[in-house]
């Protein structure tokens, strides 16, 4: 978990200090043309890697363990008026988190279909900057406990409220590596208790998710 979490941000660095150089180099600067293609919307795809656990609505000693994941899906973006734009976008997520409990190792997979609806402010040439809140929609869940001798698993589709709606904040940047491609990395937070009926193998928690990717842009 660690190794991914430190390659994306390599990831990052690399991709900022290659745009910089991109938007800086004499036959790259044009400062009219930038602005320009900034009015023009554009559709495209992400694909990333989500870095996830859960915290507790309620007791700031619950800690549990990472899961990684993917993300995928399609992006926009709707300019508004410089230097700000709309940037909805529609995305496969899978979140999730591991504990260690009395009787063995418990991990949670979900899968989300996640709606970000996110402000996007250009604060750079090459830098932008990303907050907003996301409709998350739980496709299923699958809970797997190992005591070390044997391994059950059980799916399931909704929570135990029976909700499968969520609503979640995010904040994020990003590098234009290029017109076409961007790095990028977000933080999402549930701003709702996933689970109201917490026990020792589904607490009560929110989600939270580091997500790092690439965007292309059509």
């Amino acid at each position: 978990m660690k190794k991914i979490f430190f390659l994306a941000i390599g990831l990052l660095v690399a991709g900022s200090v290659s745009a910089q150089r991109y938007y800086h180099s004499p036959r790259n600067d044009r400062s009219g043309d930038n602005n320009s293609d900034f009015y023009q919307p554009t559709v495209g795809f992400e694909v990333g890697v989500n870095v996830s656990n859960s915290v507790s609505s309620y007791n700031s000693n619950y800690s549990t363990g990472g899961l990684a994941g993917l993300n995928a899906g399609i992006t926009f973006n709707l300019p508004l008026i410089y230097p700000l734009s709309f940037a909805p976008e529609v995305l496969y997520s899978q979140k999730g988190y591991t504990a260690a409990t009395q009787d063995g190792n418990f991990t949670q997979r979900t899968d989300f279909i996640d709606i970000p609806l996110l402000a996007k402010f250009k604060v750079g040439p090459a830098f932008n900057f990303y907050i907003g809140p996301q409709l998350s929609y739980l496709l299923s869940t699958t809970n797997t406990y190992n005591n070390g001798f044997t391994i059950s698993s059980e799916q399931y589709y909704e929570n135990n409220n029976g909700h499968k709606s969520f609503l979640d904040g995010v904040i994020g940047v990003s590098f234009d590596i290029n017109r076409s491609v961007d790095l990028h990395a977000r933080y999402t937070i549930d701003m709702q208790q996933t689970d109201n009926y917490g026990n020792t193998y589904v607490p009560d928690y929110r989600n939270q998710v580091w997500q790092f990717g690439l965007g292309f842009k059509f």
